[in-house]
Parts: structure tokens; C-alpha cells; sequence
């Protein structure tokens, strides 16, 4: 698949609505084939594409990606609500958990992964603001390579910029959610004295917050990746001036 496609793929979101037919995705394509420039030329009009144009559109559609990725999983019930990214105990700590069911420590057990959902949702609103300072400093190379790699590659690279910023952002604001409820501090109790057991192979980290903002994370970054997918694939109806532009629809 030439670049040219690619780019088209990459920017759809916000060009073109869900209900144009495959001829008229055809024509568009071949007018943007038409007025793309050699590597490096300056733009002197609407009639011409530069990669500078490229770059600039890819980073405005991966911004529509991340407001809608991040709008999702910070709403109330973002997570809790959400069975593909509900914080749950660890599968190695289901005995733990089965066993506090069992001794009418139930109602516990649900406080705690309701409380760790509401902190997941509630560090969530943070990450918005990373995702645009990264997408701000991308380069034109970087916009390219993101258009020729794989179909997560947008996610891959917002994964490697931000992890670490997002990781600090997160991890006080759970903390403090859990500590309201005293997960972090039964969790620790519960679970240092399971890994002790001999028969333990499997340890649960006993830091609830690192486990927490881990799921966090994870969950914030499939719905980057399933908006990047629909970057790359799905048609749309938001168009603006850039991408007016580029793709000339107007």
C-alpha cells in the first residue's frame, strides 16, 4: 500500500462522512494522489501537498483520538462499567479473593475493586494533556514512520512518550482514592502474608497503587489503539481547514 494511502487511511477520521460510497473514497484518494509534493518543496497554495500538511493533519486526528480515548475511560463508570478494562483482582490473588467471600468479607472485597475502578477513572482526566504535548512535539519523521508502520504505531509511540509522565500523574491520584477506602492498606496485609506461603508461586505485588496504575494504563492505552484504528480505517464527519487542505474534499 503506497504512503498516499496510508495517509488517507491515517486522516479519515476527520475528512469524510460514514455515508459516502467506495467510488467517491476512490476519488478522494486520487485527488490527494494528485496534488501531493516531492520531499522538502515549501507550499505555495491549496493546489499542493507537503509532508509538512501530512504531519500537521496526522497530528490533529491523533488528538481527536486521544480526546475520545481519554473522555471514555475518565467518565463515571469508564472502567467499572467496562468489562474489557475493569480493574479486577490479579488472576494470581483469586484464591485470596474467593476466600475473603467465603468468611463474609464480601462486601469488602467489591468496596475495594469499586474503589480501585473510581481511582483508575479519576487518573484517567490526566492523561489528555500528556497525549498532547507529545502529539505536539512529534516530528515530520516521526509523523511519516508512523504512517508506514503497523496499525498501532501511533499507539506504540505515545506509549514510549508518555509512560513514564503518565505513570508519576496517575499513580498520587490513586493513591489517594484508595487510601479513602483503606484498600491499600488491607490489600498489603492480605496479600504480604499470601506471598509468604509456601505454596505461593505465583506473588501478588502488595503495592496496590502500582497495580492499579498499571490496569490504568493498559486500559487507557487499548482505547488509544482502538482510536487509532479508527484513524486508520473508518470514515468521519469532522473536517477542518488542515485537512481541507490535504485532501481537498471541499
Amino acid at each position: 500500500m503506497s504512503i498516499l494511502k496510508k495517509v488517507f487511511l491515517g486522516l479519515a477520521l476527520v475528512t469524510f462522512t460514514a455515508t459516502q460510497s467506495e467510488a467517491q473514497f476512490s476519488d478522494i484518494v486520487k485527488k490527494a494522489e494528485s496534488k501531493i509534493k516531492p520531499k522538502n518543496t515549501k507550499s505555495k497554495g491549496s493546489g499542493t501537498l507537503s509532508e509538512s500538511d501530512i504531519s500537521s493533519g496526522l497530528r490533529e486526528a491523533l488528538k481527536v483520538g486521544a480526546q475520545n480515548a481519554t473522555g471514555k475511560v475518565s467518565a463515571p463508570n469508564g472502567f467499572f462499567g467496562n468489562t474489557l478494562i475493569k480493574v479486577l483482582m490479579p488472576p494470581e490473588a483469586q484464591k485470596v479473593e474467593n476466600t475473603l467471600r467465603e468468611i463474609g468479607m464480601g462486601s469488602k472485597v467489591d468496596q475495594a475493586i469499586l474503589a480501585m475502578n473510581r481511582a483508575a477513572e479519576d487518573a484517567s482526566g490526566k492523561a489528555l494533556p500528556i497525549f498532547i504535548n507529545a502529539i505536539k512535539s512529534m516530528s515530520i519523521q516521526d509523523a511519516l514512520s508512523i504512517l508506514k508502520g503497523n496499525n498501532d504505531a501511533a499507539t506504540q509511540y505515545l506509549k514510549a512518550k508518555t509512560t513514564a509522565e503518565l505513570t508519576t500523574a496517575f499513580r498520587p491520584i490513586i493513591q489517594a482514592s484508595l487510601d479513602k477506602v483503606d484498600a491499600t492498606k488491607y490489600w498489603a496485609v492480605v496479600f504480604n502474608t499470601y506471598n509468604k506461603l509456601p505454596t505461593t508461586y505465583n506473588k501478588v505485588n502488595p503495592d496496590l497503587a502500582a497495580y492499579v496504575t498499571e490496569r490504568a494504563l493498559s486500559g487507557v492505552f487499548l482505547y488509544i489503539a482502538e482510536e487509532e484504528g479508527k484513524i486508520r480505517k473508518d470514515p468521519a464527519a469532522q473536517v477542518t481547514d488542515i485537512l481541507k487542505k490535504v485532501f481537498g474534499t471541499h
